[in-house]
């Protein structure tokens, strides 16, 4: 690694200027008197989520909802004092939230010119969401899929994994495909989605939005503890314990959250075994100061699901399933022509991995920081960062069905990552006013150096295993290689909101950003390849600016233009040092409405947009990369939530995308008008729940999500076919008096997928001779406490 560490100045020089500039106006800042403008910069309890305090008409209904459940999926309920660091009544699409990947303006979502959701931990509690995937599965218009390859992978607005940020507390780690994992949700306070690119908040690798997992944050007040527990009827279980609240020592908070599962898969010998233990103090030193710090340590290790074959019909003969896949395939491992394919109803849960398989990885997070109020109109926030994973793949990945010798082919692959990520992210909050108009301003200052070491298979010990019943064997003779690459990056962003009159607001920004990637590569015999090591920058520039119209109240109208940028290819590891390594840049026009009304009861949003994406790098099946020009993506989002009566909840959602590649010519052919892998044209959520007010209040709940076709290569040749699946679950809240010092109990019963469909999930581009299947029928019981 030491041949590839060239030093390169670091790029401050104008960044340092623009904080200089903006201290040296701090006698204007603190001269300006308040107006009407946005809540005043405030340091918190919580680092980074906050709940806005509704004002006039909109606060008056908060405070008269507040005795009501929320009525949405997507919004935590009302907190009793002590509960969480939200403290005012949740909306039914809970844009009340403030979404800080998002804007760094302290921005609610009604208030943000992009379409942002926000789903609370309240939220995954009520609708059972387990893991992340689970979660992105009830968004709007977003789909995902655990491919062991690329766990907790999305799709959202055409994109996917790599072209959508993944953020942990608002810091990315590096690409979704190579660094996420299976995530619980004991530990999570929130995850938000921020649709369209998006790179102004988070940088490269935005195309196609962000998706941002923020963990439990200290609130003030008293003592909350919490625990859950659950069990499956595939013999899973979770356990989580959480406690949060201040201390003895004035002004010092904390929040301290354990977590345990055991996820068991339908597929024979399938397991994800998860802990995850996190904390974090907040100290309150004065009125203007408050220092913080947080760790966190992450591990999960399981025998991995790889999907099932892809198998000619002709062959399956009255094994044939309808409605799974569809189509003609010729095998891209070994070229054989499969003809008309199907899933082999007799490969539903068979396991063809090797027997001594193992997916491992572990994770540590360092944080801490500072808010210091300069002035009463002056912010400056700080937060350093440090983060290490080892993550361990040894698997057999490869499943190909051969016709020529009716037999799986397999292939084994090993490989290793050794990641290091240390960074800071610096905000400068001026709150000031411009010829009159109310405006803020956050100034951005940010660097992170990621070092990452992948040693892999130099070879890759195959064989071939029968349809059913395989022989699973071991992995085999195993030599590696090794690969380094170190990425640095440095930011310079400014975001604006300016405020023309109470209604109208202009919001914008614009990012600077350097990135420099070195690459070195060794084969089997630690020589270095030809072509290594090698050095690239890219200087992207990108940014958005957008109004947000409050109609009347309850009623606002916002549009925008914003642009992205990613490297183009979504692994950094399989482009050669003589491809070109140009960024990938994207640019969205969204307009839309967001309503809330009938005294907080009911709130719906819509939003269209237009995304054009130019530059782009595709899975071309196995590990072959295609240029594949551009692509473009047009769609429209609507959600809705209502609660008619106090008992009765009723949502629902839909997103519709027409997301296809343009100038994608090859060699041998073009898949100009294809549609990108594992995107639906249509995916739509709805949900209704009943609540009796007895003296042991039970709800019954339905929750149904219809997800469209989809393809799993570029290609276009194999229809991953549309389903519906539906889950009910009916819980009971135990009063305080049965068990005294708890303060809220409650007992859930829930039946996932509840007609027993079965379906294809997902499809990994880089697998394309198998597919990943969804879950059938579960039945899971849980209990949860607070006191």
């Amino acid at each position: 690694m030491s041949s590839i560490r060239i030093l390169r100045p670091r790029r401050f020089l104008i960044a340092s200027a623009a904080l200089t500039l903006a201290v040296a106006d701090l006698p204007a800042a603190m001269a300006q008197q308040a107006r009407e403008r946005l809540p005043a910069v405030e340091i918190s309890p919580a680092q980074s989520r906050k709940q806005a305090k509704p004002a006039g008409r909109e606060g008056q209904s908060a405070l008269r909802a507040s005795s009501r459940r929320s009525a949405v999926t997507a919004a935590p309920k009302p907190s009793v004092p002590g509960d969480g660091v939200q403290t005012q009544a949740a909306t039914p699409l809970n844009s009340n939230a403030v979404a800080e990947s998002a804007s760094r303006l302290g921005l609610t979502v009604r208030e943000t010119p992009a379409t942002v959701e926000v789903i609370s931990a309240e939220t995954m509690r009520e609708q059972g969401y387990r893991t992340v995937s689970e979660v992105a599965q009830g968004a709007v218009g977003v789909t995902s899929g655990d491919a062991p390859g690329e766990p907790a992978g999305f799709s959202m607005r055409g994109f996917t994994n790599s072209q959508i940020n993944t953020l942990y507390n608002g810091i990315k780690i590096g690409p979704q495909n190579m660094t996420s994992r299976i995530m619980d949700t004991a530990n999570l306070e929130a995850v938000e989605f921020l649709k369209g690119p998006a790179s102004l908040m988070s940088g490269e690798g935005a195309a196609g939005g962000a998706i941002n997992f923020v963990t439990k944050q200290p609130h003030t007040g008293p003592i909350r503890n919490e625990a859950d527990f659950s069990w499956d009827s595939l013999n899973s279980f979770r356990a989580h314990y959480g406690s949060g609240g201040s201390t003895n020592v004035q002004g010092l908070d904390y929040r301290f959250d354990i977590s345990r599962s055991s996820l068991n898969g339908f597929v024979d010998d399938t397991n994800t075994k998860m802990l995850d233990v996190s904390g974090q103090l907040n100290y309150r030193i004065s009125d203007s100061l408050k220092i913080w710090g947080a760790i966190e340590y992450r591990e999960d290790r399981g025998k991995a699901y790889w999907g099932a074959p892809l198998v000619p019909v002709a062959f399956s003969g009255s094994h044939a399933t309808s409605g799974i896949v569809s189509g003609n395939y010729v095998s891209n491992y070994n070229k054989t022509n499969l003809g008309a394919v199907t899933i082999d109803d007799r490969t539903f849960n068979t396991n063809y991995n090797v027997l001594d398989n193992r997916n491992v990885a572990q994770e540590v997070w360092l944080r801490g920081g500072f808010e210091l109020k300069l002035a009463p109109d002056l912010m400056l926030k700080s937060q350093a960062y440090g983060y290490g994973a080892e993550r361990t793949w040894f698997n057999n990945e490869v499943e190909a069905f051969n016709s020529g010798t009716n037999l799986v082919d397999r292939e084994r692959f090993y490989v290793a990552h050794r990641q290091r990520l240390v960074g800071n992210v610096t905000d400068l909050i001026w709150d000031t006013d411009i010829a009159g108009f109310d405006n803020r301003l956050v100034t951005t200052l940010s660097s992170s150096y990621l070092d990452f070491v992948r040693p892999g298979a130099a070879n890759f010990p195959g064989d071939s295993v029968s349809l059913v019943d395989p022989n699973r064997g071991f992995y085999g003779t195993l030599t590696t290689k090794q690969q380094t690459a170190r990425i640095d990056n440095e930011a310079l962003s400014f975001e604006d909101r300016l405020k023309l009159t109470r209604t109208f607001s202009l919001i914008g920004g614009l990012r600077v950003e350097h990135i420099g990637l070195d690459r070195n590569s060794t084969d089997a015999a630690g020589v270095v390849n030809a072509g290594f090591p090698y050095t690239k920058d890219w200087a992207p520039v990108t940014g958005r600016i957008g109004y947000t119209w409050e109609a009347v109240p309850g009623l606002t109208f916002f549009s925008q233009y914003a642009t992205g940028a990613d490297v183009s290819a979504n692994n950094i590891f399989l482009l050669g040092p003589t491809q070109p390594l140009d960024l990938t840049t994207a640019r969205t026009y969204e307009t839309g409405v967001k309503h809330l009304f009938w005294d907080n009861r009911a709130e719906w949003s819509f939003s269209a947009y237009d995304i054009l994406r130019k530059n782009v790098y595709a899975a071309a099946g196995g590990q072959a990369l295609n240029i594949a020009g551009r692509q473009e993506s047009k769609g429209v989002e609507l959600a809705a939530s209502v609660r008619p009566i106090d008992p009765l909840r009723l949502w629902g959602n839909i997103a519709y995308v027409d997301a296809r590649y343009a100038d994608y010519d090859f060699v041998g052919g073009s898949f100009s008008g294809n549609t990108p892998p594992n995107v639906p044209r249509i995916v739509s959520n709805a949900g209704a729940s009943y609540r009796f007010f007895t003296p042991w209040p039970v709800e019954l709940g339905i929750t149904g999500r219809h997800v469209g076709d989809r393809y799993n290569t570029d290609a276009n040749t194999v229809t991953m076919k549309a389903y519906t699946v539906a889950d009910v679950y009916a819980f009971v809240d135990i009063p305080k008096t049965v068990f005294g010092a708890v303060d809220q109990a409650r007992l859930t019963f829930r039946v996932r997928n509840i007609t027993d469909k079965r379906y294809a999930i997902w499809g990994d581009p880089f697998y394309p001779d198998q597919i990943l299947l969804g879950a059938p029928r579960t039945y899971e019981l849980s209990a949860a406490f607070k006191w």
